[in-house]
């Protein structure tokens, strides 16, 4: 990777790390710098369609976006970033073999550093919950949650009902999801939505016979669309027969049941964990300033006292100047207003971050981030949508083709767009699929292995040992 040109290394391609990467492609000439991208998988993934992945509405690469085809001019390093050293201006990368086994370190020099290696599904010390829950973050938690919910459909199925294996067979047709907010909330829509329509297709299933319990420890449902959404989505659920209780949460789980605060024992083989997100565990590593787990920038998304550091995304304490008084990120006393961790934001970010990149090199002129949010959409499966765009509340028909107009405009690549816009089509007029593929092993789809934060804990292993 030796070049005389100034390198700028990205680290994550998610909503930040890809959209800094296309702005730079634009803003700079070839001979300006050298842009290389350290990124685990070789797609950029449109996650907000992930829950639709899961139901078979969407194909898996249709919602992936090719990194080569998409960023022609960026080099890209297929690994982890497992330790940095900013002093000397590397960072270590750990590189896979065919078998996608960690084989080597690859020392990477930068003369400009980008931190946007984005989020992993938040966990808490709960008995049980890293061996039993899965995610919806990834396309391998996905496609797992699919062929999982399919099977427990076979093995109901093959236990008829009043039978000495009842409460097995209930506990089979049982799926607690945990996280009210707009990931469980879109998809135990969806997934209900999925379930009820393929059930009959087994013989002793009935649509009805498939329970589903969504809990979470806040006291509505997708409160970051407001109350009256919240209402709307909560009379949605509720009208399909999904349990909703809010103001508890999980206490422990095994393979055979799920234990909730409030002492209520539920016998489940499915546990989906959607209770938000925290900053990747590489942060924490760097022995960088950090707000509730994330790094702190300024307002022009510089790492204060580092030179030549950016960060943003979901990694990122962006300050929010739509919340300042004045204007200006310089609130003294209290706590200092944030961006939230959105798609939304970090793909502005990651825009607002090339920009002051280049200007650094000479091109153009640095700029404060300000980006007024534009509202949110969810998708709740079928004909029911909420969205509020612009600060405007709708629901129904209308939120479905506002939300689905949103998805469309914010895929970036033409291509993607035309397939996923192809599966809608054939998803409305073909019957639901129900086609279990089988392709992932169980413990590669836990939360700590599908998300890539198993390393992190190996590295903190290694150095403990002096190795």
């Amino acid at each position: 990777m030796g070049d005389s040109r100034p390198r700028v290394v990205v680290v994550g391609g998610g909503f930040a790390g890809f959209h800094a990467l296309r702005h730079l492609e634009r803003r700079l000439r070839p001979e300006a710098a050298e842009l290389v991208l350290v990124s685990p998988t070789d797609y950029f993934l449109y996650t907000p369609l992930l829950p639709e992945v899961a139901t078979g509405a969407l194909e898996p690469r249709h919602i992936a976006v090719s990194l080569r085809q998409a960023l022609p001019r960026t080099r890209h390093l297929l690994g982890h970033v497992t330790t940095m050293d900013i002093p000397g201006h590397t960072v270590t990368v750990d590189v896979a073999d065919d078998a996608m086994q960690v084989t080597a370190d690859r020392t990477v020099p930068w003369h400009r550093l980008v931190l946007t290696p984005g989020s992993v599904t938040r966990q808490f010390d709960i008995p049980g919950l890293a061996e039993h829950a899965h995610g919806v973050k990834t396309l391998t938690e996905a496609l797992y949650l699919r062929d999982h919910l399919l099977t427990q459909l076979d093995r109901a199925d093959a236990l008829p009902p009043d039978s000495a294996e009842d409460a097995e067979r209930k506990a089979r047709l049982t799926v607690v999801a945990v996280g009210a907010g707009y990931t469980g909330t879109e998809v135990v829509a969806q997934l209900r939505w999925w379930t009820h329509s393929i059930a009959a297709r087994w013989a002793r299933i009935r649509p009805g016979d498939v329970r589903w319990l969504l809990i979470d420890i806040a006291d509505t449902v997708l409160p970051e669309l407001g109350k009256q959404l919240g209402d709307v989505a909560m009379g949605v659920l509720r009208h399909r027969g999904v349990e909703v209780r809010l103001g508890v949460t999980v206490s422990s789980v095994t393979d055979r049941e799920v234990t909730l605060t409030d002492g209520t024992t539920v016998p489940a083989r499915t546990l989906i964990w959607g209770a938000g997100v925290s900053a990747n565990p590489l942060v924490a590593t760097l022995g960088l300033p950090l707000a509730k787990g994330r790094l702190v920038v300024d307002e022009q998304l510089r790492v204060p006292g580092v030179e030549y550091v950016w960060a943003a995304g979901d990694a990122a304490a962006v300050p929010d100047l739509t919340k300042f008084p004045d204007g200006h990120g310089d609130r003294t006393g209290g706590e200092q207003p944030v961006t939230p961790p959105t798609a939304q934001h970090a793909q502005r970010q990651g825009a607002a971050l090339a920009r002051n990149v280049a200007a650094s090199l000479g091109v153009g002129q640095a700029r404060p981030y300000r980006h007024r949010d534009l509202g949110l959409v969810a998708d709740l499966g079928g004909r029911d949508a909420v969205a509020r765009p612009l600060n405007v509340s709708m629901s129904g028909l209308v939120a479905k083709a506002v939300t689905r107009g949103y998805h469309l405009t914010a895929l970036p690549a033409t291509s993607n767009r035309l397939r996923v816009a192809a599966d809608w089509l054939l998803d409305a007029a073909l019957p639901p699929q129900a086609v279990q593929l089988s392709e992932i092993r169980p413990g590669d789809a836990l939360i700590a292995a599908a998300e890539g934060t198993e390393i992190y804990r190996r590295e903190a292993g290694r150095r403990s040992l002096g190795t």
